[in-house]
C-alpha cells in the first residue's frame, strides 16, 4: 500500500518502505501485540476500503474458549505509527479460523471465509462464507457451528437467533481459504461480481473433500449459487495440489497458489471463435 509492503509473521506486524526496490531496506516493527500461538496462528493481511489493515486472530486450538483475545479479524489504523497509539479494532467476532476475505466492490462490507471445527463427523460442521454487515457481530464460534448447530461441549444455552448465520455453508473439511469478488472482465459476465472462493480440501476425513475453487454467485448480498469453477487435484483419493489463495490479476485473470507443489496456476478466458457460413 503506498509503495510499502507489509509482512505478518505468527506475532508481528512488518513494514518495508519502497517495495518496488527489494533488498534495499529492512522491515521495520511496527505492531507486536498480536497473539504468538502457532495453532491457526497464520495472518492473511488486506487493506480495507477504510485504509485500515485487517487481520485475522485465530481460535488456539480445535474447540476452546480462549477469551476476547482470539477468534476475531481485527483491524489497525497505520496512520500513527507509534507502537504503542495503533489503533485496533475488533471487526469481526466468534470466527475460528479465517484465513482469507474480501470486501464487497459496491458496499465496501467485508466477506470472509471461516474453517468450522473438527472431530464432530465426516460431515459436521460446514465451512462458512461469511458477510460482516457492520463491526462487532458474532458469528457464533465456539457455541454455535454453520448457523444452526449448537457444540455439543460449548453449545449449551446457545440460541442460534443470537449469532449471525452464515451468507452460505461450503461444506465440511474443505478447508475454505482465500477468496476474492471478481471485478475484472476477461471471464463472461456471469463470473462479474462473484466470489472465488480457495479449498485447501480436507485431512481428517474419511475420504477427502475440496481441493478446488469454487465459485459463488451473488444476487445483491445473497448468495444464490455455489458451484466448482477449477478442481482436478484430487483424483480419487490422490492429491495433486491444494490451492491456498486466489487473486485476480489486472487483466483479469485468475492466480491460484498450491502449497502442495509449490505452484502458481493462472486461470484465463479466451471467447470462442466465431465461424461465418458462406
Amino acid at each position: 500500500k503506498d509503495g510499502k509492503l507489509y509482512v505478518a509473521d505468527v506475532g508481528k506486524l512488518y513494514q518495508i518502505d519502497e517495495a518496488q526496490q527489494p533488498g534495499k531496506h529492512k522491515p521495520r516493527l511496527i505492531y507486536d501485540k498480536l497473539p504468538n500461538d502457532l495453532h491457526h496462528g497464520w495472518k492473511y493481511l488486506k487493506f480495507g476500503p477504510d485504509g485500515r489493515l485487517y487481520i485475522p486472530i485465530g481460535a488456539p486450538c480445535n474447540i476452546c474458549d480462549a477469551g476476547k483475545e482470539y477468534s476475531k479479524i481485527i483491524s489497525l489504523d497505520l496512520a500513527i505509527l507509534n507502537l504503542a497509539q495503533v489503533d485496533s479494532r475488533d471487526e469481526a467476532l466468534g470466527v475460528r479460523n479465517s484465513v482469507g476475505f474480501d470486501f464487497h466492490p459496491q458496499t465496501g462490507e467485508l466477506w470472509f471465509t471461516d474453517n468450522g471445527r473438527d472431530m464432530m463427523g465426516d460431515d459436521m460442521p460446514s465451512d462458512e462464507l461469511n458477510q460482516l454487515s457492520k463491526p462487532g457481530q458474532h458469528f457464533g464460534y465456539p457455541y454455535i457451528h454453520q448457523g444452526n448447530t449448537p457444540d455439543p461441549e460449548f453449545g449449551e444455552g446457545k440460541q442460534p437467533k443470537d449469532y449471525q448465520p452464515p451468507a452460505a455453508n461450503l461444506g465440511a473439511h474443505v478447508a475454505a481459504l482465500g477468496m476474492t469478488f471478481y471485478t475484472g472482465k476477461q471471464f463472461p459476465q456471469k463470473y462479474q461480481g462473484g466470489i472465488f472462493i480457495a479449498e485447501h480440501g480436507s485431512w481428517n476425513r474419511s475420504s477427502k473433500v475440496g481441493y478446488r475453487i469454487r465459485f459463488a454467485k451473488l444476487d445483491g448480498n445473497r448468495v444464490s449459487a455455489l458451484e466448482t469453477f477449477a478442481d482436478g487435484w484430487l483424483q480419487g483419493e490422490n492429491v495433486l495440489g491444494r490451492p491456498a489463495d486466489v487473486m485476480m490479476l489486472p487483466d483479469g485473470s485468475l492466480l491460484v497458489t498450491d502449497d502442495a507443489y509449490d505452484r502458481i496456476y493462472r486461470i484465463y478466458y479466451t471467447a470462442p471463435t466465431q465461424h461465418k457460413s458462406g
